[in-house]
């Protein structure tokens, strides 16, 4: 399971526009899919049955400690880098006020998880939105340079959502992302 911020429509489909002819020039990549493109504020490997209703109760909690605020998806980079990229990503522009209200909201639902009695991974919080993939590193310099580039409109995040993923069960063994709950800011 994972709680992210998901992007509006038209925010999807301006990136989604940006990026249709690179990944016809890029065909070697596996790209992800507009409709399951997020900001991962929490990622929960596994979470028991036990535990959802607290959890559930939590980060609607934690969402309404935080107040709506700007994002917007801008410029490019590389896990775990441009030399030996695995995953490439545009990111949320934490320059702007928005970006320190995702780390804030971030830390908000990791918290949450915990005292839910579940355990949140990750490290240092990063906020961006996966695009691509690939099974082998792979030098991308070249490619996020032409990435980074990109510079959505900002869109305000209202809420936060709780998403279960059951990997291989989409489309061409994608994951299949279910909606579990959302969780409303203050206005």
């Amino acid at each position: 399971m994972f709680v992210a911020v998901r992007p509006p429509e038209d925010a999807v489909e301006h990136l989604a526009e940006f990026l249709g002819p690179r990944q016809d020039a890029e065909p070697g990549l596996r790209w992800t899919v507009p409709e399951q493109w997020h900001v991962t504020l929490a990622f929960m490997p596994a979470v028991a049955e036990r535990h959802l209703d607290d959890l559930e109760d939590r980060l609607a909690r934690a969402a309404a400690r935080r107040t709506t605020f700007e994002v917007r998806l801008a410029g490019a980079g590389a896990f775990p880098n441009p030399a030996r990229a695995k995953v490439l990503f545009t990111g949320a522009d934490t320059d702007a006020p928005g970006g320190v209200e995702l780390s804030r909201l971030a830390t908000g639902a990791r918290a949450a998880a915990t005292k839910a009695g579940t355990e949140a991974e990750g490290g240092r919080f990063h906020p961006h939105v996966t695009l691509a993939r690939t099974g082998r590193p792979m030098e991308a310099t070249r490619l996020l340079r032409v990435l980074d580039g990109y510079r959505g409109p900002s869109w305000p995040a209202t809420e936060i959502i709780l998403v279960a993923s059951h990997l291989g069960e989409g489309p061409r063994r994608r994951p299949r992302y279910e909606v579990l709950g959302d969780f409303a800011l203050s206005s």
